[in-house]
């Protein structure tokens, strides 16, 4: 395809042969190369195949991120028989939080196979686990359900899922704080406003309140952010009584 062609001439030798340091993250020589090239180009590259449709890797990302729930699913349902259904589904997010998406994504390099008109330094740390979603997504497109299971459990599972581990594993500290002042009948209120600070980023602040008594603060480039660091300060702050029953 003539778009292929565009995509390679367009990276620079310092870029090397992209098949070879692909097979070489793969383990298998890939079928159709077009869905590999479309796995690492970004969307500033601005470019379409002869229907106009784009060519990048956000729509990979969605079938990348269902093969990895499904593949971990199995996994969690077969390793873990006494698990419910909520049990199953805190640990199946565990293992495909953005965080560790992002983790899995550096260890296998794989921002340096990217092309993009943006510079790499520019990019979010988020950069690494969309790349790898995509990833997934092109393996079982180009050679099916059954190559794309042995990529997670030679990638994801085998190196990186310890059950105990996970269990004692936090996501996210608001919702364990939330889910304990509920449990405990506490009163909870994140009162989060803008800073005025001279930072160029906009921050905001929250002061997270337990029983009318402010009980910890924080200050991060959003809403979401704020809200979470509050949450693992007053849960550091509280550990022995939310963690007692558990």
């Amino acid at each position: 395809m003539s778009f292929i062609r565009n995509i390679l001439n367009s990276r620079s030798p310092k870029d090397g042969n992209f098949f070879l340091k692909l097979k070489e993250i793969l383990g298998f020589k890939p079928k159709s190369e077009s869905l590999y090239i479309k796995a690492f180009t970004h969307r500033s590259m601005n470019i379409r195949d002869k229907k106009g449709n784009p060519i990048n890797y956000e729509r990979l990302e969605f079938v990348g991120d269902a093969m990895l729930s499904s593949v971990i699913a199995c996994y969690l349902f077969e390793q873990v028989p006494h698990g419910d259904e909520g049990y199953l589904t805190k640990m199946r997010s565990k293992v495909v939080s953005r965080e560790h998406l992002n983790e899995l994504g550096k260890d296998l390099g794989l921002i340096e196979l990217v092309i993009s008109k943006i510079p790499k330094s520019n990019f979010g740390n988020n950069i690494h686990g969309n790349l790898f979603e995509a990833l997934v997504g092109a393996i079982y497109l180009d050679r099916g359900y059954k190559f794309c299971e042995k990529f997670i459990y030679n990638r994801v599972i085998n190196p990186y899922v310890d059950i105990e581990t996970l269990e004692g594993k936090v996501i996210s500290y608001k919702s364990l704080l939330i889910e304990w002042c509920q449990k405990e009948k506490h009163t909870f209120d994140y009162n989060v406003y803008e800073d005025t600070g001279r930072d160029e980023l906009k921050h905001f602040s929250v002061k997270l309140s337990i029983n009318d008594k402010v009980v910890s603060k924080a200050r991060a480039t959003s809403k979401k952010k704020a809200e979470e660091k509050a949450s693992k300060r007053a849960f550091f702050a509280f550990q022995k009584e939310i963690t007692k029953n558990n």
